[in-house]
């Protein structure tokens, strides 16, 4: 699944088109590597993420192509949430 629909499904970020822009600034990383909006994920990747004032580090826990609200904290473990 791409990161960019991963991040979508999950309801970290609201709109697919926010997460590609934050993907196109070198804001997200997968396994310590600048991430695409195209990078393809698989379970147990490392995600971060920096937007605004905060540092998201997640651990993708599942791949699902169809998501309910209540589904989508089961998709990943929060690791650290740090505000700069």
């Amino acid at each position: 699944m791409r990161i960019d629909k991963f991040l979508k499904l999950t309801r970290i970020i609201k709109r697919r088109t926010v997460a590609k822009e934050l993907l196109d600034a070198g804001l997200v990383k997968i396994n310590n590597k600048v991430a695409k909006a195209s990078t393809n994920l698989q379970v147990n990747d490392m995600i971060e993420i920096t937007y605004g004032n905060k540092t998201i580090s997640l651990k993708v826990l599942q791949l699902k192509e169809i998501v309910r609200k209540e589904e989508a904290p089961t998709m990943y473990q929060l690791l650290q949430e740090t505000v700069l």
